[in-house]
């Protein structure tokens, strides 16, 4: 007598198969994660004059301004440096992010890509 309503019993098994592949997926994801966020970004910007780094998490860690970039009749100049090393930094942490959810799009047979 065939059955009424429902699936053939091979469904649950590959349902589960694929909850264990999201929880890895979202595991590597963590950790990934948390090592960017302790990954240090450097960028220097004018020759060297100014240096900034930040973390994974995109907070300032370090700022470095060579005095000779210091001239109180052109404050703006060291200003748009300043600028430009962050956003350079910020750049390179985004960068590396793109790449960490890129890769695990890949584990779902193409069912995670574009998840992230």
């Amino acid at each position: 007598m065939a059955k009424r309503g429902g699936f053939s019993g091979g469904m649950p098994g590959n349902m589960n198969n694929l909850m264990k592949q999201a929880q890895k997926m979202q595991r590597q994801m963590e950790e990934r994660q948390a090592a960017l966020n302790e990954k240090i970004f450097t960028a220097t910007v004018g020759g060297g004059v100014v240096e900034v780094s930040v973390n994974g998490k995109k907070e300032v860690q370090k700022l470095t301004i060579d005095p000779e970039a210091v001239d109180p009749d052109d404050v703006e100049t060291l200003e748009d440096l300043v600028v430009a090393a962050l956003n350079e930094a910020f750049k390179k942490v985004d960068a590396e992010q793109a790449g960490i959810y890129g890769n695990l799009g890949g584990g779902m047979g193409g069912l995670g890509s574009g998840l992230f």
